[in-house]
Protein backbone atom coordinates (compact mmCIF):
# COMPACT_ATOMS: atom_id res chain seq x y z
CA UNK A 1 0.00 0.00 0.00
CA UNK A 2 3.08 2.33 0.82
CA UNK A 3 4.63 1.32 -2.79
CA UNK A 4 1.66 2.33 -4.65
CA UNK A 5 1.26 5.75 -2.78
CA UNK A 6 4.41 6.45 -3.67
CA UNK A 7 4.50 5.56 -6.92
CA UNK A 8 1.99 7.45 -7.39
CA UNK A 9 3.60 10.07 -6.12
CA UNK A 10 6.47 9.49 -8.67
CA UNK A 11 4.49 9.25 -11.57
CA UNK A 12 3.45 12.41 -10.96
CA UNK A 13 6.85 14.13 -10.99
CA UNK A 14 6.85 16.13 -14.47
CA UNK A 15 4.02 18.28 -12.78
CA UNK A 16 4.80 21.86 -13.29
CA UNK A 17 3.75 22.53 -10.05
CA UNK A 18 5.92 19.93 -8.65
CA UNK A 19 8.66 21.55 -10.61
CA UNK A 20 8.52 24.83 -9.92
CA UNK A 21 9.08 23.81 -5.42
CA UNK A 22 11.41 21.84 -6.79
CA UNK A 23 13.28 24.55 -8.47
CA UNK A 24 12.30 26.60 -5.64
CA UNK A 25 13.53 24.85 -2.90
CA UNK A 26 17.24 24.25 -4.62
CA UNK A 27 17.25 27.63 -5.43
CA UNK A 28 16.88 28.55 -1.61
CA UNK A 29 19.09 25.92 -0.05
CA UNK A 30 21.97 26.79 -1.93
CA UNK A 31 21.65 30.53 -1.21
CA UNK A 32 21.62 29.66 2.17
CA UNK A 33 24.61 27.40 2.69
CA UNK A 34 26.66 30.35 0.39
CA UNK A 35 25.45 32.80 2.84
CA UNK A 36 26.48 30.33 5.95
CA UNK A 37 29.82 29.41 3.82
CA UNK A 38 30.28 33.93 3.35
CA UNK A 39 29.62 34.35 7.28
CA UNK A 40 32.09 31.48 8.43
CA UNK A 41 34.97 33.26 6.18
CA UNK A 42 34.27 36.91 7.27
CA UNK A 43 34.46 35.70 10.81
CA UNK A 44 38.10 34.08 9.98
CA UNK A 45 39.26 37.41 8.58
CA UNK A 46 38.10 39.17 11.56
CA UNK A 47 39.32 36.94 14.05
CA UNK A 48 41.89 34.57 12.98
CA UNK A 49 45.36 36.15 12.57
CA UNK A 50 47.55 35.39 9.84
CA UNK A 51 50.34 34.05 12.10
CA UNK A 52 51.20 32.92 15.67
CA UNK A 53 54.63 33.24 17.97
CA UNK A 54 54.76 29.89 19.06
CA UNK A 55 57.83 29.37 21.49
CA UNK A 56 61.11 27.41 20.52
CA UNK A 57 59.50 27.52 17.40
CA UNK A 58 59.31 31.38 16.56
CA UNK A 59 56.41 32.50 13.96
CA UNK A 60 54.06 30.44 11.98
CA UNK A 61 52.41 31.78 8.91
CA UNK A 62 49.51 31.01 7.62
CA UNK A 63 47.47 30.02 10.29
CA UNK A 64 44.24 31.76 8.82
CA UNK A 65 44.37 29.59 5.32
CA UNK A 66 44.87 26.45 7.67
CA UNK A 67 41.73 27.73 9.73
CA UNK A 68 39.59 28.63 6.12
CA UNK A 69 40.55 25.06 4.61
CA UNK A 70 39.57 23.13 8.13
CA UNK A 71 36.11 25.19 8.01
CA UNK A 72 35.21 24.49 4.80
CA UNK A 73 35.68 20.60 5.38
CA UNK A 74 33.19 21.10 8.19
CA UNK A 75 31.05 23.36 5.93
CA UNK A 76 30.98 20.01 4.17
CA UNK A 77 30.18 17.71 7.01
CA UNK A 78 27.69 20.00 8.42
CA UNK A 79 25.68 20.21 4.89
CA UNK A 80 25.29 16.90 5.10
CA UNK A 81 23.25 17.18 8.08
CA UNK A 82 21.73 20.48 7.32
CA UNK A 83 20.67 20.25 4.03
CA UNK A 84 18.07 17.67 5.32
CA UNK A 85 16.08 19.92 7.39
CA UNK A 86 17.33 23.42 5.54
CA UNK A 87 15.82 21.41 2.16
CA UNK A 88 12.48 20.31 3.71
CA UNK A 89 12.31 23.81 5.63
CA UNK A 90 12.30 25.78 2.28
CA UNK A 91 10.29 23.15 0.53
CA UNK A 92 7.66 22.81 3.49
CA UNK A 93 6.77 26.89 2.26
CA UNK A 94 5.50 25.00 -0.72
CA UNK A 95 3.87 21.82 0.15
CA UNK A 96 0.04 23.16 0.03
CA UNK A 97 0.69 23.51 -3.63
CA UNK A 98 2.22 19.86 -4.34
CA UNK A 99 -1.19 18.32 -2.29
CA UNK A 100 -3.40 20.49 -4.37
CA UNK A 101 -1.62 18.90 -7.23
CA UNK A 102 -2.36 15.59 -6.34
CA UNK A 103 -5.66 15.61 -5.03
CA UNK A 104 -6.46 17.86 -8.68
CA UNK A 105 -5.20 15.08 -10.65
CA UNK A 106 -6.35 12.18 -8.52
CA UNK A 107 -9.06 13.21 -6.16
CA UNK A 108 -11.28 15.89 -8.56
CA UNK A 109 -14.30 15.09 -6.72
CA UNK A 110 -13.35 16.44 -2.89
CA UNK A 111 -14.67 19.64 -1.79
CA UNK A 112 -11.58 22.62 -1.75
CA UNK A 113 -9.48 22.46 1.35
CA UNK A 114 -8.69 24.70 4.43
CA UNK A 115 -5.48 25.47 2.97
CA UNK A 116 -2.76 27.04 5.82
CA UNK A 117 -1.86 31.01 5.71
CA UNK A 118 0.93 31.80 4.61
CA UNK A 119 1.84 32.95 8.09
CA UNK A 120 1.02 29.87 9.52
CA UNK A 121 2.67 27.79 7.04
CA UNK A 122 5.79 29.93 7.86
CA UNK A 123 5.35 29.68 11.61
CA UNK A 124 5.06 25.41 11.04
CA UNK A 125 8.42 25.60 8.79
CA UNK A 126 10.25 27.29 10.99
CA UNK A 127 9.15 24.88 14.45
CA UNK A 128 9.74 21.80 12.09
CA UNK A 129 13.16 23.50 10.89
CA UNK A 130 14.43 23.88 14.42
CA UNK A 131 13.39 20.18 15.54
CA UNK A 132 14.58 18.90 12.73
CA UNK A 133 17.96 20.56 13.47
CA UNK A 134 18.07 19.86 16.93
CA UNK A 135 17.41 16.06 16.70
CA UNK A 136 20.13 15.87 13.73
CA UNK A 137 22.69 17.50 15.60
CA UNK A 138 22.13 15.23 18.74
CA UNK A 139 22.11 12.31 16.38
CA UNK A 140 25.26 12.78 15.58
CA UNK A 141 26.76 11.74 18.74
CA UNK A 142 24.03 8.74 18.37
CA UNK A 143 25.32 8.21 14.60
CA UNK A 144 29.02 7.96 16.00
CA UNK A 145 28.29 5.62 18.50
CA UNK A 146 25.98 3.39 16.27
CA UNK A 147 29.22 2.54 13.92
CA UNK A 148 27.60 0.25 11.21
CA UNK A 149 24.00 0.85 12.05
CA UNK A 150 24.31 4.36 11.78
CA UNK A 151 22.61 4.65 8.33
CA UNK A 152 19.63 2.38 10.38
CA UNK A 153 19.49 4.90 13.44
CA UNK A 154 18.87 7.47 10.91
CA UNK A 155 16.48 6.56 9.00
CA UNK A 156 14.67 5.55 11.59
CA UNK A 157 15.18 8.91 13.03
CA UNK A 158 14.15 10.82 10.43
CA UNK A 159 11.56 8.55 9.29
CA UNK A 160 9.34 9.59 12.21
CA UNK A 161 9.86 13.24 12.03
CA UNK A 162 9.21 13.00 8.53
CA UNK A 163 6.15 10.91 9.05
CA UNK A 164 4.88 13.14 11.87
CA UNK A 165 5.37 16.41 9.78
CA UNK A 166 4.18 14.98 6.23
CA UNK A 167 0.80 13.38 7.62
CA UNK A 168 0.00 16.59 9.56
CA UNK A 169 0.31 18.48 6.38
CA UNK A 170 -1.76 16.25 4.50
CA UNK A 171 -4.45 15.93 7.13
CA UNK A 172 -5.01 19.14 8.49
CA UNK A 173 -6.18 20.23 5.00
CA UNK A 174 -9.13 18.19 5.37
CA UNK A 175 -9.62 18.08 9.03
CA UNK A 176 -9.64 19.47 12.56
CA UNK A 177 -6.23 18.50 14.69
CA UNK A 178 -7.59 16.64 16.82
CA UNK A 179 -9.11 14.43 14.70
CA UNK A 180 -5.45 14.45 12.42
CA UNK A 181 -3.75 13.26 15.31
CA UNK A 182 -6.01 11.05 16.89
CA UNK A 183 -6.10 9.26 12.69
CA UNK A 184 -2.31 9.68 13.25
CA UNK A 185 -1.91 7.49 16.21
CA UNK A 186 -4.05 5.00 14.73
CA UNK A 187 -1.70 4.44 11.86
CA UNK A 188 1.47 5.13 13.16
CA UNK A 189 3.09 2.51 12.28
CA UNK A 190 2.29 2.35 8.29
CA UNK A 191 3.25 6.70 8.95
CA UNK A 192 6.54 6.07 10.09
CA UNK A 193 7.08 3.07 7.71
CA UNK A 194 6.55 5.51 4.79
CA UNK A 195 8.41 8.14 6.79
CA UNK A 196 11.77 6.34 6.31
CA UNK A 197 10.96 5.49 2.83
CA UNK A 198 10.99 9.29 2.75
CA UNK A 199 14.44 9.08 4.83
CA UNK A 200 16.39 6.59 2.77
CA UNK A 201 17.45 9.00 0.39
CA UNK A 202 17.86 12.15 2.33
CA UNK A 203 21.63 11.66 2.74
CA UNK A 204 22.22 11.63 -1.42
CA UNK A 205 23.32 15.21 -2.35
CA UNK A 206 20.71 16.80 -5.08
CA UNK A 207 18.17 13.92 -4.95
CA UNK A 208 17.09 15.33 -1.31
CA UNK A 209 15.90 18.16 -2.82
CA UNK A 210 13.22 16.08 -4.15
CA UNK A 211 12.12 14.44 -1.05
CA UNK A 212 10.03 16.94 0.18
CA UNK A 213 7.97 17.05 -2.90
CA UNK A 214 7.21 13.15 -3.29
CA UNK A 215 6.87 13.00 0.30
CA UNK A 216 4.24 15.60 0.44
CA UNK A 217 2.43 13.87 -2.49
CA UNK A 218 3.00 10.01 -0.69
CA UNK A 219 1.62 11.63 1.82
CA UNK A 220 -1.45 13.16 0.55
CA UNK A 221 -2.38 9.85 -1.29
CA UNK A 222 -1.41 8.12 2.16
CA UNK A 223 -3.99 10.16 4.33
CA UNK A 224 -6.53 10.27 1.73
CA UNK A 225 -6.41 5.89 1.60
CA UNK A 226 -6.15 5.51 5.66
CA UNK A 227 -8.89 7.82 5.86
CA UNK A 228 -11.57 6.16 3.57
CA UNK A 229 -10.46 2.70 5.25
CA UNK A 230 -11.47 3.62 8.77
CA UNK A 231 -14.42 5.17 7.08
CA UNK A 232 -15.07 2.13 5.75
CA UNK A 233 -14.51 0.14 8.80
CA UNK A 234 -16.53 2.66 10.43
CA UNK A 235 -19.81 2.00 7.98
CA UNK A 236 -19.41 -2.19 8.67
CA UNK A 237 -19.44 -1.25 12.41
CA UNK A 238 -22.80 0.21 12.55
CA UNK A 239 -24.66 -0.11 9.40
CA UNK A 240 -27.63 1.79 8.65
CA UNK A 241 -30.66 1.14 10.58
CA UNK A 242 -33.14 -0.71 7.98
CA UNK A 243 -35.96 1.48 6.42
CA UNK A 244 -39.03 0.48 8.54
CA UNK A 245 -41.59 2.07 6.53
Amino acid sequence: MIFSDFLKALGQVSDPRFRRVLWLGLALTLALLIVLYAVIMASITAFVPDSVTLPLIGVVGGIDTLVSLASFGVLLVLSMVLMIPVASAFSGLFLDDIARAVEARHYPNLPPATAATLGQALIDTINFFGLMVVVNLFGLIFYILAGPFMPLIFIALNGLLLGREYFQIAALRRMSGKDARALRRRHFFQIWLAGMLMAAPLTVPLVNLIVPILGAATFTHLFHRVRNADRGQSNQNHPPSPNLM
